[in-house]
């Protein structure tokens, strides 16, 4: 019986392995296990294990991380305690394959102590870039440790390749957000409204802010900018969730905290909305407002507008629903405005989706098929070299 783990350390995360985790649950030639560490153990993050529970899905072990603190040292402490604790796992529980997704720095870490107990890591996500954050280098750091690769887009397999993987382990199956949307049953508007005990009479937005952690000390300059602009577009209510556990990170939730108590109830803030409820709030709100990736990936295929505020995402692919503005309060209320228009709904309504069509999990799952149970793994990488010839500037290959 083949070992097969899958770690997740955020809500987000989280919900963008589910479908793939159940399909894997499925398989009978190999055990599925299922690793929480991170911020779902946490309750200032809401202990969003409990969601892995609630949807029947057992958790092999739960794995405690984060060190108290909100700045660069507990980032690496907590790193230090995931080689850490990893590796005595791995040393007792033997895995043939590890499965992790996207580029955060727990992930990381975990990634080292498989690396170094010679466990075959699968890595979602590949290929990506995010000039803003840290996150950039640590997705490309995960890729070279990495045996298969998965990515969104076809240009983010050839990056990948790029980077010397071998094509014949490179991936294109789209983004697993994509499915979430296309195959998972959402809420209505007025179970969505119960369910948070609060009103969604009229428009209402989804913001999500973290900081920019290539940035030094802006997240609250720029956070301050988009609650400025939120009080100046009263004709909105606001469905706030707080930002991840990143260096500033705690910051950021405590001014938003302090931000809520003062703006006579327009505002719903939370540790964590869970996937359906989340893609739900998603679906009817107004415009996603901030810099998380789910208005890159997600927010376009319910053809949902996005002011995507500053450098966090950039340089992500990007579908035309996507408005981009800096950190400025009148940037981000113009961005607003254009979002709200009519004028541009009916201009993003038949725009084409870069990331797949809602089958990435089923095509991971038979992959990690195939490579568990059919293929030799050689852990002994070759550096897959393009060959490639200058000419004009333009490199042919």
């Amino acid at each position: 019986m083949k070992e097969i783990c899958v770690l997740t350390a955020t809500r987000a995360e989280y919900g963008l392995l589910k479908n793939m985790i159940q399909g894997l649950l499925q398989e009978r030639e190999f055990s599925t296990n299922v690793i929480a560490t991170g911020m779902h153990l946490e309750k200032e993050f809401g202990e969003t294990y409990k969601e892995i529970e609630e949807d029947g899905i057992p958790i092999k072990a739960k794995i405690p991380i984060l060190a108290k603190g909100d700045g660069v040292v507990a980032v690496s402490e907590s790193m230090a305690a995931a080689i850490w604790k990893f590796a005595h796992f791995f040393a007792e529980n033997p895995q043939d394959m590890l499965i992790v997704l996207g580029d955060r720095y727990e992930t990381l870490a975990v990634c080292i102590a498989a690396m170094n107990a010679h466990i075959p890591i699968a890595h979602i996500h590949g290929g990506e870039i995010t000039e803003g954050a840290i996150d950039d280098a640590i997705r490309h750091c995960i890729t070279k440790m990495s045996y298969l690769h998965f990515t969104s887009t076809e240009d983010y397999r050839r990056r990948v390749i790029q980077l010397g993987e071998n094509p014949d382990r490179v991936f294109c199956v789209g983004a697993p957000g994509v499915d979430n949307i296309l195959h998972q049953k959402l809420w209505d508007r007025k179970e969505l409204e119960a369910s948070l005990d609060f009103s969604l009479d009229g428009k209402y937005c989804l913001v999500t802010f973290h900081p920019v952690t290539l940035e030094e000390n802006t997240a609250l300059q720029q956070l301050d900018e988009l609650l400025q602009a939120m009080e100046e577009m009263p004709q909105f209510r606001y469905i706030v969730t707080k930002a991840n556990a990143d260096a500033g990170g705690r910051m950021v939730n405590e001014r938003l905290e302090r931000f809520a108590k003062g703006f006579n109830g327009g505002i719903y803030l939370t540790e964590s909305l869970g996937m359906v409820r989340y893609l739900s709030t998603m679906k009817y709100c107004s415009m996603v407002i901030g810099n998380s990736s789910s208005g890159i990936l997600e927010a376009p295929v319910m053809h949902v507008p996005t002011v995507n505020i500053g450098d966090r995402q950039k340089g992500r692919i990007q579908a035309c629903s996507v408005l981009n503005c800096e950190p400025d309060c009148e940037a981000i209320k113009e961005a607003m405005c254009t979002a709200d228009s009519e004028e541009f709904r009916e201009q993003i309504r038949k725009q084409e989706l870069p990331y797949g069509d809602g089958h990435a999990s089923e095509r991971i799952v038979a992959k990690i098929r195939e490579f568990a149970l059919e293929k030799n793994i050689e852990l002994k990488k070759k550096f897959y070299d393009i060959k490639s010839v200058w000419c004009d500037g333009i490199v042919e290959k």
